[in-house]
């Protein structure tokens, strides 16, 4: 039996790698104050951004999924590893349509920068929603969760500009990199 779909080994590699860099770039971290959690600058989704731009969606997501949830089972916050696999496949997946819908404008400059920027969006507002719904969870009113969790958001934009830069400057040579590794 012939099976089109099989996965070739070096995209399983590329995928551990990228897991990989996602546990190192998420465990590199600088804490900052916040009202809600205990959150910190990473460099976790600039990796995810780049797994899913040069593997695709699915396994782009899968690999930043897993790489999240290893970083959130190693340091005390496995209870959040379900959330961080969603959330690699909400911003995957819209990083992935911003990027179809959009490539027609590959060459331009901006491209990337606006790709991301729409990702960073999706971050934004991924965190934002776990963090209203744990103030509702603790019994906090509507109005004082969305309070508490805005004012966390400076680090998730923080994090998402960060990603922004970063993408930037490096999606053009890991792209050449994955695919010279994919299709030589």
């Amino acid at each position: 039996m012939n099976n089109t779909n099989r996965w070739k080994t070096s995209e399983v590699v590329l995928m551990g790698l990228f897991a990989a860099l996602t546990v190192v770039g998420t465990s590199i971290r600088v804490p900052l104050p916040a009202l809600v959690g205990n959150p910190f600058f990473h460099f976790g989704l600039p990796i995810l951004s780049l797994a899913v731009l040069t593997l695709g969606f699915f396994k782009g997501s899968l690999a930043g999924g897993i790489g999240f949830a290893i970083f959130d089972v190693l340091n005390g916050f496995a209870v959040e590893a379900p959330y961080f696999i969603l959330e690699s496949f909400v911003v995957g997946a819209v990083l992935s349509y911003a990027f179809l819908r959009l490539k027609r404008y590959e060459q331009k400059a901006w491209f990337i920068p606006l790709v991301m920027f729409i990702a960073a969006l999706a971050k934004i507002m991924m965190t934002f929603l776990k963090n209203f719904v744990i103030q509702l969870a603790l019994g906090s009113s509507a109005s004082i969760a969305a309070v508490a969790s805005f004012s966390t958001l400076y680090i998730t934009v923080i994090n998402a500009l960060a990603a922004i830069i970063i993408v930037t400057l490096l999606y053009r040579p890991v792209s050449h990199l994955t695919k010279k590794m994919l299709y030589k």
